[in-house]
């Protein structure tokens, strides 16, 4: 008696719940049209979309073929203009009115983290602007004036070293302070 191999048992029982579920499966080939309805559902069809769809609501149209020759409605004025049927040879490309609001939200985020970042700027030019007229004030008072150097000593800045620093302290108030 010839016994069958238990993989090939299991393959012919495979093979039919296998076409079953790649037949269940959607034919994206078939899915040329696409558009919203009035309640925003997305529906996908190789047939074209009622009369009643806007063109402005169609998202994507079969690439050979032209815009059908139907009527359309003209949008309300909220949603910013009217309808236009595509001319023959046109361009079918839509964009999604959901996906032009997230591209200026996201200008206007970046413009206003440009605008915090100038403002950062301004605000540290005028903190160091600051420091160095004090700093300037300190120098051309007369006042000793003590740092530390780099042993950890205290030392007292000399004529020389004083003007030196006034140089100093001048021409930074003259960037900062513009």
């Amino acid at each position: 008696m010839h016994r069958t191999p238990p993989f090939m048992i299991r393959g012919a029982l495979c093979a039919p719940a296998l076409a079953l579920l790649l037949s269940a499966l959607p034919h994206g080939a078939l899915a040329q049209w696409v558009w919203k309805d009035q309640r925003g559902q997305v529906h996908a069809s190789d047939l074209p979309p009622p009369r009643d769809i806007p063109d402005k609501n169609v998202i994507q149209r079969p690439s050979a073929a032209t815009p059908p020759a139907r009527a359309t409605t003209p949008a309300p004025a909220a949603a910013g203009g009217s309808a236009v049927p595509l001319a023959p040879g046109a361009s079918s490309a839509r964009t999604d009115p959901e996906l032009e609001t997230r591209k200026r939200r996201a200008d206007e985020e970046q413009a206003a983290q440009k605008k915090a970042e100038e403002a950062r700027q301004a605000g540290l030019r005028i903190e160091n602007c600051n420091r160095a007229r004090d700093a300037l004030r300190q120098l051309e008072s007369g006042m000793r004036i003590a740092r530390v150097n780099d042993k950890g000593e205290r030392e007292i800045l000399d004529d020389q070293a004083r003007s030196a620093e006034t140089v100093r302290a001048r021409q930074l108030a003259a960037s900062e302070c513009r």
